[in-house]
Formats: C-alpha cells, structure tokens, sequence
C-alpha cells in the first residue's frame, strides 16, 4: 500500500488526498469487515459461494469501508485537527476538499450500490439499510456514548446480505453471527478509542472507552468472551467441524493476547490491540475455510 501511494503521488499528486481520505493506504478497516463477510458467505454457501458473489461481496466491503471513512473525516473535519492521532487527515490539513469527500463519498457507494443489483432484491433492500448505518455512524458519537455499537450494525450488515444473496433468506444463524460481529467490533473500537480517549474527553467525543472508563479491561474482556461463546454457539448448529474449534482456539488466545497489551491503557498497546484483531478475524476464517475444504 506504501507503494501504490508513492506512485499516486508522483503521478496523480491531486488524487493522493482522496486517496488517504478513503483510507486505501491503510487496509485494517477493510480486512476487520471481510473476515465476518466471508465467515458468512462460507457458511451459507456451505463452501466457495462462487466467483460472482465472492467479488460482489469482497469490492463491495473495500467500497463501502473507504465511503465511510470518507463521510466519516467530512463528519470530524473539525476535530481531527485537535486529536493527536488524526491531526494529519487530509481534511484537517487542507488538503482535501468538504466538497470532493462528499462526491468521494457519493461515487463510492453508488459503485457498490451497482454490485449489490447484480445480486436479489433482499440482498438490495438490506444495502439501504447498511448505507443508512454507514452515514449515521460518524454522526453518533456526538449524541451516545456507544457509537461502537452503531459501528458494529453497520461492520455486521454483510452477513444477513450474504445470506439474503446465497439463499433468498436470512436463517437465525445469520443474526448469531451478526450479535458475533457486533460483539467483537465494539471490543476492538473500545481499544482504537482507548488511543483517543484523553482527547476525546477535552473535545467532547463520545465513545465506549469514555462509558466504561476504569472498567474497560473488564467490559472489552466480557466482550471478547460473548464473542467466543457467540461462535461455539455457531459450531455447533452449522456442524462445524474441529478445524473450525482450533481456529476459534487461536483467535480465544489472541484476545487474551490483545488483553496483556492494554494492560497499563498505553496509546501504542491499544493501537497494537485493535490492529491484532485482523489476525482473530483470520483465524475463524482459516478455521471455516478448512473445514469445508476438507469435507
């Protein structure tokens, strides 16, 4: 990714704003929403769902992910420059526009809005729905203090849109995997907004970190227990088999692993915990990918 924005740069200097807006150059936001996607999209189609839906649904979370981002940045265009992680962002510096990040915003969503009518018309109605989360997400945060919850809905609506695109339906064991994902996106939020927390708490910034305050080792570590219990729950009524059981084994030991490192609530430690959470993701992935590569 340090690469293509080098070559954005040098021949397209205009576009590199845009691209950082987007957040191309930085894909952890992406693979946090394809791992539960896939997770989904395996199950029910009980192995490789195909080339078309395969594409559709993996475009469609790198679109929809860069489209929040940008919507998101026009949303805190005057607060990042007061936090220190975000200080940099193109809008905060100027170097985009308000204007270009809401057409930003506009084209990218009307590019996975056009995958999404190759697919039926629940997988269409439920995208509504997910776009409307992905715009009230960045607003959220002035209003609650569990904007991580509104991020998890929105993170979540792949799964009942895999579904809905696989099936033509949406069986209870889409919504286990949803309460899942939403479990585990507010736990990893709650350590990115533990990075942000004493400037959130100057501006005003509302999050989970603020909400849980001294408890939020306990509540993230809670969370993080649902979020196995949620997937045992899953093995077993999807008849998962044990390559699946040491996937999750995998992903239990790097909670606990994520939990070491936000043990003294260290700006760094808490990045280093949120970012982790791609190789979890990984991991119930790997475990459900085998399993049905191997039946």
């Amino acid at each position: 990714m340090q690469l293509i924005s080098q070559q954005i740069q040098q021949r397209w200097p205009t576009a590199l704003p845009y691209w950082q807006l987007a957040r191309l150059d930085r894909p952890i936001g992406s693979l946090l929403l394809l791992w539960p996607t896939w997770w989904a999209l395996w199950i029910a189609a009980g192995g490789w769902p195909g080339l078309h839906l395969f594409a559709v649904f993996s475009l469609g979370v790198v679109l929809t992910r860069a489209a929040g981002c940008a919507v998101n940045d026009f949303a805190d265009r005057n607060i990042d420059g007061h936090v220190k992680r975000t200080r940099q962002r193109p809008l905060a510096t100027g170097a985009a526009t308000t204007r270009g990040a809401l057409l930003l915003f506009t084209g990218l969503m009307l590019l996975a809005f056009l995958l999404v009518l190759t697919t039926n018309r629940l997988t269409v109605l439920l995208s509504l729905a997910a776009l409307a989360l992905a715009f009230c997400y960045p607003f959220a945060k002035r209003y609650t203090h569990m904007p991580q919850v509104v991020l998890g809905a929105a993170f979540s609506m792949g799964i009942p849109m895999a579904f809905a695109a696989v099936s033509g339906e949406i069986p209870p064991l889409a919504w286990l995997i949803f309460t899942a994902n939403l479990l585990w996106t507010v736990a990893y939020d709650t350590f990115y907004a533990m990075v942000d927390r004493d400037d959130d708490l100057r501006i005003g910034v509302k999050s989970t970190a603020i909400l849980f305050g001294e408890m939020d080792r306990l509540m993230t570590g809670c969370l993080q227990a649902m979020v196995i219990v949620a997937l045992l729950m899953l093995g077993g009524r999807a008849e998962l088999g044990a390559l699946f059981y040491c996937g999750l084994a995998v992903a239990a030991g790097l909670f606990g692993y994520q939990q070491w490192l936000i043990r003294e609530r260290e700006r760094d430690r808490c990045f280093q915990a949120f970012l982790n959470n791609n190789w979890a993701g990984a991991a119930v992935f790997a475990g459900i990918f085998l399993h049905y590569l191997t039946r």
